[in-house]
This record gives structure tokens, C-alpha cells and sequence, in this order.
């Protein structure tokens, strides 16, 4: 008689466990993880190089781990070549996961920069290029990312909740905030080599896991159930145009994408303004905001969206303009009064906060005009971005090569605010939120429909 009731309320809990952890749900969480450990993987060498490089010009420490006699300019080009790496990969990335999916494609670049990770050491003691190398070879890696994310949402997420999922995509901020102090402990406990093998380690079994749980559409996955996989295939419309040419010469001179290629460099100033450095967990809270930010803006995003509210366009410039005019003017107060510590506090804590409603913004923007090629689309905009942090590191250095005084500092922060303006002024003017003609072999009838059926959606 127990062992039956048992048997029952095993049964009847079964379902609703399997529900709460749906597939979708598996695959929101494994996209949370992936930003947060590629994002450990970026910048752990930018915490760790301070403990890197020799003190006094000495090659030995009391810590046993060997330092490099890296002058600042070397140092600068160690943490740059990263993105040259970064800026070669963003299309293929993006067009390699429409065609071929993103489980691949992501699965694999994150099992090779999680090997890349445990091999810098080794790479660094060879000789100053082998740094190079290794990071240059990371940038490669770590360059599909964030294009290879649309193409997938395209498939798993219906479109009035896009949002909020491309949301997680700031779980990177998330992955700084808990890298500043654990690197930091782990230099001081195991020395800098310890950043490399931990980090490198934990985005090693995430890659594992990746490849067993997770499948490029609902109908591919072999373990989801039939109410999820029919509730997901009724909402969703898989347009099969990524897989066949893409009409590079419609999508270059369409002025929808171009107001998201102009405006997202400006997204890269972060490697201009602050230097991240090991000081703890204070350094933390303004990261984990970001992304505390990006939920909330994208949760109002999707509910202003099917509560028609505003537009999708509207919605778009509202957030767009938030992350991007906010820290203008932010930067314009610090480029008078940055000289005080607490200024300069609340103007990094506050800038930060702005930059979490990007995901709402601009980002989610490529999956309402183009959902066939966003990774495409986000692929063209991230390379000119991580030139633009390529050319930012150089600025740095030119800038701040014989002094690091507050009025070098103040140039910086001139720059950034005229990035900012430019880079919102032209999305502001260009920007749409209706899906392209171009997107689809369909006609311009069936494309008017596909607008209407989507916004019906939204209705509903």
C-alpha cells in the first residue's frame, strides 16, 4: 500500500517537475552560464596581468610563479589582440550558426577557448609572442558569441518573448562582477596561474553539458515534451532563408541594419573608461546592477510589446536611447568633476546601469528585422565593435602614455560622449521594427501578412 501510494505521488510530481524544468527553461539557463563564463574567459587575464608582470624589473617573486618584464605597451598589446582575434570571427560566427546551428558552432569555440584558458600559462612562459598568440587565438573563439545567439532564440523563442531572453545575454556583467573577487582570492592564495586553469576548467564541463543538453530547435530535441514542442512550433515561424545565399547587397544597404551597426561600437567604450582592477568585491556591485538592469528593461520591453503600450519600435528607441544617452551624460559630469573619487563612483555604478538596457534596445532589434540572418546582422555590427576596442586600447595608451593625469582623462571621456551621441542620433533616425522584405524569398504581400500575424501574437 506505501510503496503504491508512493508510485502515485512520484507520478503526479513527475510532470510538473519536467514542466518547471522545460527545455526552453534548460536552454535559458545554459545561455546565462555561457555569457557568464566567456566573459570570465575575456577578462581574467585583465585581473591577472597585474600580478603578471615583474615588480622592480625582477623575474622572481616570494610567490614561486614567474613574472614577465612586459613594459606598458607590451602589456596594452597582450590585452588588444584579443580583439583582433574578436573582429575576424564575428561573421563567420554569425553566419556559420544559420547555417550550420548554434549548438555546434558554440559548443565548439567554447571547448577550444576553455583549452586556449589552461594553456596561457604555458604560452606565457614560452616567450611574450605566445601571449599574443593565445589571446589573439581566444579572440577567435570568443568572437562568435554573441552573434550566434540570435539564430537559435529565432528558434526556441516566440517572439513577444524575445526580450527578456536576449536579457541573459548581459549575464557577461554578471560573469565580470563574480570574476573581479574570485580572481582576485585566487591570485592571492595560488598565484595568477590559478585564474587561468580555474576559469578554463569551469567553461570546459559548461561545454560538455552543452553539447548533451541542448539542440538547435524544438523539433531536433530528442528528450522535450510534446505539450512544450507543440506549444513553441504554434507560436514560432522558422523561416529557412538562412540557409540558402544571403542577399549581402539588400542587407548593406538597408538602413534598419545600418542604425544598428553605427550604434553598437559605441558599446565597446567600456574598454576605454575603466580599467578593471583587482579591488574585491566592491568593484562587483556595479556589474551584477547591469545585468539587474537588463531584466528589468527587457521584462518592460516584452510587456509594453503585448500590452501595446508603444510600438516595437518605439520600445526599441526608448531603451536604445536609455543606454546610450544615460552614460553621455554621465560621462559629460565626470569630465568636470571625475577628480572626486565619490563622483566618479556613482558615475561608473550609474553608466553601468544605463548599459544594461542595450539587450531591449538595439540587440533584440536584429531578431524583429531580420530574424533569418540576425546573427549575420549582429555579426557585421559586433566586428566594427570589436575594432572600435581594438582602436580604443590604442587611444588609451596614446593618451595616457606619459601621464595618467585627470586632464588625459577628460579627452576620453569627450570621446565617449561623442560616440554616444553619434551612434543614438543615427538609430534614432533609422532605426525599424518591422521584419525586412529581404529577410524571405516571400513576396512583399506575405511579408505585410508575417507583420500582421506577429503583432497579432503580441495581441494575444
Amino acid at each position: 500500500m506505501f510503496a503504491e501510494i508512493a508510485r502515485r505521488k512520484i507520478v503526479e510530481f513527475g510532470p510538473d517537475r519536467l514542466k518547471f524544468l522545460s527545455c526552453s527553461r534548460i536552454l535559458a539557463i545554459m545561455v546565462i552560464l555561457c555569457f557568464m563564463f566567456q566573459y570570465m574567459l575575456r577578462v581574467n587575464i585583465s585581473i591577472a596581468i597585474v600580478d603578471m608582470i615583474a615588480k622592480n624589473n625582477s623575474n622572481t617573486s616570494p610567490d614561486s610563479h614567474p613574472h614577465f618584464p612586459w613594459n606598458e605597451e607590451e602589456k596594452n598589446e597582450i590585452l588588444g589582440s584579443f580583439f583582433w582575434g574578436y573582429l575576424l570571427m564575428t561573421i563567420p560566427g554569425g553566419r556559420l550558426s544559420e547555417i550550420y546551428g548554434s549548438k555546434i558552432v558554440l559548443g565548439s569555440t567554447m571547448l577550444l577557448a576553455s583549452i586556449l584558458t589552461i594553456l596561457t600559462p604555458f604560452a606565457c612562459n614560452l616567450h611574450y609572442y605566445g601571449a599574443i598568440v593565445v589571446r589573439t587565438a581566444l579572440g577567435l573563439a570568443l568572437g562568435v558569441f554573441f552573434p550566434s545567439l540570435p539564430p537559435m532564440v529565432a528558434k526556441w523563442i516566440p517572439p513577444q518573448d524575445r526580450s527578456k531572453f536576449m536579457s541573459h545575454s548581459a549575464a557577461g556583467y554578471l560573469g565580470t562582477a563574480l570574476t573581479l573577487p574570485l580572481c582576485g582570492f585566487l591570485i592571492a592564495h595560488l598565484g595568477w596561474p590559478s585564474t587561468f586553469y580555474f576559469t578554463g576548467a569551469v567553461a570546459l564541463i559548461w561545454a560538455l553539458a552543452w553539447f548533451y543538453l541542448i539542440y538547435d530547435s524544438p523539433e531536433q530535441h530528442p528528450r522535450i515534451s510534446k505539450e512544450e514542442k507543440e506549444a513553441l512550433v504554434g507560436q514560432i515561424k522558422v523561416d529557412a532563408s538562412a540557409k540558402h545565399d544571403i542577399p549581402w547587397g539588400k542587407l548593406f544597404t538597408s538602413k534598419p541594419v545600418w542604425a544598428i551597426i553605427v550604434e553598437l561600437p559605441s558599446y565597446m567604450k567600456q574598454v576605454l573608461d575603466f580599467k578593471i582592477e583587482t579591488n574585491g568585491l566592491l568593484s562587483s556591485f556595479p556589474y551584477a546592477a547591469t545585468y539587474l538592469a537588463a531584466i528589468v528593461s527587457c521584462y518592460l520591453a516584452d510587456r509594453w510589446n503585448k500590452s501595446k503600450t508603444f510600438t516595437l519600435l518605439t520600445i526599441r528607441k526608448i531603451f536604445t536611447s536609455l543606454a546610450l544617452f544615460g552614460p553621455a551624460l554621465l560621462f559629460f559630469i565626470q569630465s568636470f568633476w571625475g577628480y572626486n573619487r565619490a563622483v566618479s563612483i556613482v558615475v561608473f555604478t550609474l553608466s553601468l546601469g544605463f548599459m544594461g538596457c542595450f539587450p531591449a534596445g538595439f540587440y533584440s532589434n536584429c531578431l524583429d528585422i531580420a530574424p533569418a540572418f540576425a546573427g549575420t546582422i549582429f555579426g557585421v555590427a559586433a566586428a566594427f565593435g570589436s575594432f572600435a576596442g581594438y582602436l580604443s586600447t590604442k587611444i588609451l595608451s596614446l593618451i595616457t602614455k606619459e601621464q595618467q593625469s585627470f586632464q588625459q582623462w577628460r579627452y576620453i571621456f569627450w570621446i565617449l560622449i561623442g560616440v554616444e551621441l553619434v551612434g543614438a542620433g543615427f538609430y534614432l533616425i533609422y532605426a525599424s521594427g518591422k521584419v525586412q522584405s529581404w529577410n524571405s524569398s516571400t513576396t512583399e504581400a506575405e511579408m505585410t501578412k508575417l507583420n500582421q500575424e506577429k503583432e497579432s501574437q503580441v495581441e494575444a
